[in-house]
């Protein structure tokens, strides 16, 4: 694997900043939610900054790579076309679960959130095959994001940094560095940013995540709402004493401040990027004899450019060295490790937005905040995808205690859009709201968005029991 194309310093491309976001001085690329763009009708603010030359490279937050269940072919399918139409150098995600695996009982739960893997021997060899399956999917190589976490899974086998460098070891594939959420974990869970430095092959690093968060009753929350505080960008100047990272990006996605507050931060962290490199200036990578050798990997060896398809020697093959289930080639034996994994996450996931009862052995103090914030992002989420609905309730007090309620035994379960319109039925089934005309501001919302007459009361009553008894 040749070294990292180089990226430099960016910032992370969103709607409501897009102007600020093209009048930044020395942009060198920007980073674009992948889920948030269609490939045929990008945002003419990503086509102006594509024809000036400044790279795009898109993100993605849904594929749930670190679940139990094997990536979607479909949701890798539009990772990748996303990629082809940025003529992006490589794709992200992120180690993390998002949603409840086929293999566990009940129905498939979202959890709108990117949540911790437990660093065991099995959800590593889930993790290593879900990558290749990825790899051998996508166009371009695909560097994974460590997340920030509010619980810590019992019963861990592994560190951060030795969960990490087997998963490259194992897979090759590249690392993406987010010292926003080492700092998170060292204040929510007590681990040591330095060890994780310390003990991940830097080699394989694509690039860097910078962000601002705040400090609720002692715990940590990684927002990308507020500005950047020392401490990370304190954690940035130990990982560049270490190496000089391919590119650092500066995420912002909520409360977004004045165009000189951005530039601001992206000067900030140029400042700690001018310090002396460590002694090792970004090494070659040299994958382990009998790793898997993927399309995307090896695009990587070529370069970073994507692979078309045209070199025989670019087809992918099966096998890999390391331990465990995945490695031994027993689809069986794996089968059996992805239902133990899926059943260990759909009781956590369940308990946090479902309200059922805590697993064995997870702090059920932060299990409780960590169902709050859930929720909170839920509400948040729903009301920006339909602005209306804070209005025809009475405002954004009423709307998120309506919500709040209204989510606290109704988990998610098929995305934010759905989420809105479930909301609105709930609500209609209790006659709510109480003020006459708000509910019939509230009845023509949901037909508008339906296409269809609201359901009957008797249908509204049958289907309010029914999910009580769920």
């Amino acid at each position: 694997m040749k070294p990292m194309a180089h990226l430099g310093v960016g910032i992370g491309w969103r709607p409501e900043i897009a102007g600020a976001v093209e009048g930044l001085p020395g942009l060198d690329w920007v980073e674009v939610v992948a889920e948030n763009i269609c490939p045929g009708h990008l945002p003419e603010s990503l086509l102006r900054l594509l024809e000036r030359g400044v790279r795009v490279v898109p993100h993605g937050v849904s594929l749930g790579i670190g679940g139990a269940d094997r990536p979607d072919p479909a949701k890798l399918a539009a990772l990748g076309e996303r990629a082809v139409a940025l003529g992006a150098p490589l794709v992200t995600e992120h180690i993390a679960f998002v949603r409840t695996s086929s293999v566990a009982p009940g129905p498939v739960l979202e959890a709108g959130h990117l949540l911790p893997v437990a660093r065991t021997r099995d959800a590593l060899d889930v993790l290593c095959e879900n990558v290749r399956i990825a790899q051998d999917a996508l166009p371009v190589p695909l560097a994974l994001e460590n997340i920030a976490a509010l619980v810590s899974w019992p019963g861990e086998e592994l560190t951060e940094a030795q969960f990490l460098t087997e998963l490259v070891e194992r897979t090759g594939v590249r690392l993406l560095i987010d010292v926003a959420n080492l700092h998170t974990n060292r204040v929510n869970r007590g681990e040591d940013p330095v060890a994780v430095l310390d003990g991940i092959p830097l080699e394989a690093l694509a690039y860097v995540h910078v962000a601002g968060g705040v400090e609720r009753g002692g715990v940590w929350h990684d927002t990308h709402a507020h500005p950047v505080p020392a401490a990370v960008l304190e954690v940035l100047a130990e990982l560049r004493s270490r190496v000089d990272p391919p590119g650092v990006l500066l995420e912002r996605d909520d409360d977004f401040p004045a165009d000189a507050e951005l530039a601001g931060e992206l000067a900030a962290i140029r400042g700690v990027l001018g310090g002396p490199a460590g002694a090792v200036p970004y090494p070659p990578f040299h994958r382990p004899p009998g790793a898997a050798r993927t399309r995307a990997s090896n695009a990587g060896e070529a370069g970073m450019g994507a692979w078309t398809g045209d070199d025989p020697d670019r087809a992918s093959s099966d096998g890999g060295a390391g331990s465990g289930a995945g490695e031994a080639g027993s689809v069986v034996g794996l089968d059996a490790v992805r239902t133990r994994v899926g059943i260990g996450q759909a009781a956590l996931l369940s308990a946090l937005v479902a309200g059922t009862p805590v697993p064995e052995g997870f702090d059920r103090q932060r299990v409780r905040v960590q169902a709050r914030a859930l929720a909170a992002k839920r509400a948040g989420v729903v009301s920006k995808l339909a602005p209306e609905l804070p209005g025809i309730l009475g405002g954004e007090d009423a709307y998120r205690e309506a919500f709040l309620g209204y989510a606290r035994h109704r988990p998610m379960t098929a995305g934010y859009r759905r989420d809105a319109m479930d909301f609105a039925e709930h609500l209609l089934v209790r006659d709510l709201p109480a003020d006459p005309a708000a509910r019939r501001r509230l009845t023509l919302w949901w037909r508008d968005r339906a296409g269809a007459r609201p359901p009957g009361r008797a249908v509204r009553w049958a289907r309010a029991l029914v999910g009580r008894a769920a």
